[in-house]
């Protein structure tokens, strides 16, 4: 009877040691943070509870071009925010399933780790990268699905329920855990070799017109562009914070304004960065400006008076800072040099 209860007692043991051994442990993936951003700035915001693993990444990068998220499989999160165009589309208004339109211009996504204000959207209305990537897939002009479906779509799916498990140590398929892989995914996206960062690092050297052109950037009596956008100081190039630019005397978006419910917020849209506006136009929340020469002639000219408009548009009362011809030239040439080839061009990044 000792022998048989030994036997049973020692079968049980090598079961239990055979399920703990099946126990897959994700591996951490590590995030290269590119130098200019490590001597500039604090670490990246990583959560706690959604560290970056390598199962992770590579479920959020899947997951981000499968157009089993929308209700008719016709769009994925690429759809709207394409790799070789910078994460945005080159559309004023991004289509979404039957060809329907939105009001904002897709955003690009890049450097995302570092928007220490964890607000994202145009409007501030989302607040983490986790809960960004919930709303699009519900909203009926976006992908138009509900999350149920999209649950039982992936649990269904051949490949994700192990992918999930291997990720998440689950294979039961949630919302929570599909916006936490993508969003492993999305604080990959890192963009930092452009010309000037290479001139920073003393790896390049400027034109005379990128030269000028920074210098009338960073001038408050000229360009005036740095108070939002930042400096050589600061490589995300925005202060990811909100501003009315003075777009608009009167409001039909009330961007921030819409969130609060605070009429000081009124028309104040959040500062895109100027990295890779090469890629990225039109430009603007609204798509407005189809090339970055309008951008530049609505600062020199074309600036609007309204309640909420930032004090930091210091020649609103000029109508802008009255650009020369050739200073808007150089401006341009500087704006240009922050163009990151290998960015969209990083295969880490594409289907």
């Amino acid at each position: 009877m000792k022998k048989i209860l030994f036997l049973l007692f020692s079968l049980i043991l090598m079961h239990c040691t055979s399920k703990e051994e099946e126990i897959y442990l994700p591996i951490s993936y590590n995030l290269k943070i590119p130098t200019l951003f490590s001597n500039k700035l604090i670490a990246p915001l990583i959560p706690a509870d959604n560290g970056l693993t390598v199962e992770g990444v590579a479920l959020g990068k899947k997951l981000f071009f499968d157009k089993i998220l929308s209700k008719d499989n016709t769009q994925s999160c690429a759809t709207c925010h394409n790799p070789q165009k910078a994460f945005t589309d080159n559309l004023q208004f991004s289509k979404g399933i039957n060809g329907n339109l939105g009001n904002r211009n897709a955003m690009p996504l890049f450097n995302l780790a570092w928007n220490f204000t964890e607000r994202f959207s145009w409007d501030g209305k989302e607040f983490g990268l986790e809960n960004q990537a919930l709303e699009p897939v519900t909203n009926p002009i976006e992908m138009g699905e509900n999350w149920e479906n999209v649950e039982k779509k992936l649990q269904n799916h051949s490949e994700y329920p192990l992918l999930f498990e291997q990720a998440f140590g689950t294979e039961s398929i949630n919302s929570t855990l599909v916006t936490k892989a993508i969003a492993q995914f999305e604080r990959t996206l890192i963009s930092a070799n452009s010309k000037f960062d290479k001139y920073l690092r003393g790896e390049a050297t400027l034109t005379l017109a990128e030269q000028n052109g920074f210098t009338i950037f960073m001038t408050e009596e000229k360009g005036d562009c740095f108070h939002c956008h930042g400096s050589e100081n600061n490589p995300l190039w925005t202060d990811n914070q909100f501003h009315n630019n003075g777009l608009d005397r009167n409001f039909t978006d009330l961007g921030l304004g819409a969130i609060t419910g605070d009429p000081r917020d009124n028309g104040k849209f959040k500062t895109p960065s100027i990295r890779n506006l090469a890629f990225t136009a039109p430009y603007m929340h609204d798509g407005r400006f189809a090339t970055l020469n309008e951008v530049i002639e609505f600062y020199s000219t074309g600036l609007q008076i309204s309640a909420t408009i930032d004090p930091l548009m210091k020649q609103i009362n000029k109508g802008g800072v009255n650009l020369s011809a050739q200073e808007k030239a150089d401006l341009k040439a500087f704006l240009l040099s922050l163009s990151d080839y290998d960015f969209i061009n990083n295969h880490a990044f594409q289907e």
